[in-house]
């Protein structure tokens, strides 16, 4: 891509944010953002500057920066430009268009329905491209079809499209939705390294090139869950939404975390995993799948609980050992002591004797 001179003193180019962040996000992109503000006459050294980039860097293709960086820079050049397409179409979407889109979605009583009504409406848009939700057999697939010639920014442009939309199904949900392939229309780019990590698939080679079409692949199994969001949350998201659309997605509160406060709150034990995949807008797969990535199961937060009941019980109450058992969701007083048993090597009457003897 060709980039205009700058004249800005240097700047560092952080090798890591703050925090951490690997700097991953390859030079290109920011190639594409400094070709908008030359498209539209206009300097991009205010947005470089904000984002931590060397001016003389821009040049190294071989250079990368951190998603934290990428996030300061298309913040600064949707502003100054706006235009939150950051130059991939033939006219601008001003600052609050994408905000429109997710308010058009966020009413769905399901992803699939969510995700039909943004494409729908993109086209409304731009008409450059077009986005189209399909399903074949237990495939989905949001297929990209480009109306004309994108140019130079036609891989910035598709991977950005791409990201944002799975960046919002994940919101959406609050998972991460999972990809079974990602497909391009371009020759493999030099960095195509770095693919996987914006696009994690599940499928060994999952990321494919040279394709007929730019289109994202998942179980479409997925297009029936529920929304876990309202308007509520949507209007605190729009506060900050370029993070879901710049970094992976991930989960606002740990699922495990989310699971234990669902069975503290079950006083009568009755939870079962499809149960608490309702409540967490989830599939009974997706839900043990979430907990072993984190990694934990339900049977081990199941009796975590049950173990931190029993023993509250059996400290702070004289109820019946028969009662504790039951209270903990045991069908079976036998089978209470002999899981009180592997937890803690005493008897339940041993426990309490014990705990009861000991000052409070």
């Amino acid at each position: 891509m060709s980039t205009p001179v700058l004249v800005r003193p240097p700047q560092p180019l952080a090798a890591h944010a703050a925090d951490g962040h690997p700097a991953l996000t390859p030079m290109a992109f920011v190639q594409a953002i400094v070709q908008a503000y030359a498209d539209r006459g206009m300097p991009a050294d205010g947005a470089l500057s904000k984002a931590q980039i060397a001016p003389q860097s821009v040049a190294d293709d071989s250079a990368r920066i951190t998603a934290m960086q990428m996030e300061a820079l298309s913040d600064a050049a949707m502003r100054e430009l706006d235009d939150e397409a950051l130059g991939w179409f033939s006219r601008r979407l001003p600052w609050g268009s994408y905000g429109m889109l997710a308010r058009a979605s966020i009413s769905s009583g399901s992803l699939g329905l969510a995700l039909a009504r943004w494409c729908r409406h993109h086209g409304l848009l731009a008409d450059d491209i077009a986005l189209n939700l399909q399903t074949q057999g237990d495939i989905a697939e949001l297929v990209i079809t480009e109306q004309r010639p994108l140019g130079a920014m036609r891989e910035f442009c598709l991977v950005s499209v791409l990201r944002n939309i799975h960046g919002l199904a994940s919101w959406l949900i609050d998972a991460r939705l999972p990809l079974l392939q990602a497909y391009f229309p371009f020759a493999r780019p030099a960095h195509a390294d770095v693919y996987p990590v914006l696009f994690p698939v599940a499928e060994p080679r999952g990321v494919v090139f040279g394709a007929a079409q730019a289109s994202l692949r998942f179980d479409a199994r997925h297009l029936a869950l529920p929304l876990a969001r309202d308007e509520a949350a949507l209007q605190q998201m729009l506060q900050r939404a370029l993070p879901i659309q710049v970094r992976p997605y991930r989960r606002e509160r740990l699922l495990a975390q989310r699971v234990r406060r669902l069975l503290i709150a079950d006083a009568q034990c009755l939870h079962t995993a499809v149960t608490l995949a309702e409540l967490l807008h989830l599939s009974a797969r997706s839900l043990h799948r979430q907990l072993k990535e984190e990694g934990t199961s339900l049977q081990a937060l199941k009796d975590t609980v049950r173990r931190e009941r029993a023993l509250t019980l059996l400290h702070r109450t004289s109820q019946p050992i028969k009662r504790v058992a039951l209270a903990c969701g045991f069908v079976s007083e036998k089978s209470f002591m002999r899981a009180f048993r592997q937890w803690t090597g005493d008897t339940p009457a041993q426990y309490r004797r014990r705990s009861t003897a000991l000052p409070d």
